[in-house]
């Protein structure tokens, strides 16, 4: 048997051109351009990748795009400030506070001071309670992403046993809230289980997010099940490199580690899951994708929602 690679790329360019077609309506039905402000602070080259993505992708889509770069020496209190100004400027409809932020910014207290209206991440705890009431809430992009992987390639969710591993506080836990919203039967895992791979192999749908790579091997995996890799890690060891990918993928990925350093790869070991999965979403290539997309979702959403609309 050889898994359905599920394609993200295909999926996510769906959801970005209703999006589009959805911010043309707003605009001339209503008058009203969705807007999204991206604060990053400090130079970290990732945040930097993943926030030029986000604001290239609002411009394409027709979203009133800003970003706030400040340095890596912004206190708290500044940052704090800036958050507040946004909360009440009604032209925008999003804020989005890229992770991680240095040290002296308390994270949980910026997060927190984000309008639970314009909080296009879904990390505020009201959002957090209403989705755990099964309330309309703003839904963390990566969870709701593999929603529409799964409802998008026709697998059924709801009587099905979705396993997840890992328990954070951005994927596991709204995943599990969200499967169940969906009607599923959901357990999660974490690094405490007993005998994990015992309960993984039970899962109709397997989701793994722990940020460890190809943790996620044959023995975790039922034959015949979905599985959803949700992590993205760096391989630079050329012998482990071997050990994930089939002699055709393998090349390619040893030349990216020469070119470049590193490998991208996810939580599960691809070879492993191709020969024992029905389904697989790759790294890269799968949800990662998708984040941006239902980033852009939220954005439109929240506009909606906050005029009513």
């Amino acid at each position: 048997m050889s898994a359905r690679i599920l394609s993200g790329q295909t999926i996510a360019e769906a959801i970005k051109a209703e999006v589009a077609g959805e911010v043309k309506r707003l605009r001339d039905t209503h008058g009203v351009q969705p807007g999204l402000t991206v604060v990053r602070v400090g130079d970290d080259p990732a945040s930097a990748v993943y926030v030029g993505s986000k604001v290239k992708t609002s411009e394409e889509l027709g979203i009133r795009s800003e970003h706030i770069h400040l340095s890596a020496e912004t206190s708290h209190e500044r940052l704090l400030a800036i958050v507040r100004e946004l909360n009440v400027r009604d032209e925008v409809d999003g804020i989005l506070v890229q992770l991680p932020l240095p040290r002296q910014v308390d994270a949980s207290e910026i997060l927190e001071s984000i309008d639970p209206a314009k909080d296009v991440d879904g990390f505020h705890p009201m959002n957090v309670g209403r989705l755990s009431l099964g309330e309309i809430s703003l839904v963390p992009c990566t969870p709701a992403g593999v929603i529409e992987i799964l409802k998008r390639s026709d697998i059924d969710i709801a009587g099905k046993h979705a396993v997840i591993v890992g328990r954070s506080n951005i994927v596991g836990k709204p995943m599990a809230m969200l499967f169940l919203k969906e009607n599923a039967t959901v357990t999660i895992c974490h690094s405490r289980t007993t005998d994990l791979p015992l309960i993984t192999r039970q899962a109709d749908i397997l989701v793994a997010a722990i940020g460890r790579p190809g943790f996620i091997r044959s023995e975790h995996i039922g034959e015949g099940a979905t599985v959803v890799d949700v992590g993205i890690n760096n391989v630079s060891d050329t012998d482990f490199a071997a050990e994930l990918f089939a002699p055709e993928d393998l090349e390619k990925r040893l030349k990216a580690i020469e070119n470049r350093g590193f490998t991208l790869v996810g939580d599960v070991n691809p070879k492993d899951a191709i020969e024992r999965a029905a389904n697989f979403t790759p790294v890269p290539g799968g949800v990662g994708l998708l984040t941006v997309a239902m980033l852009m979702k939220n954005t439109v959403e929240a506009a909606k929602l906050r005029r009513g609309i």
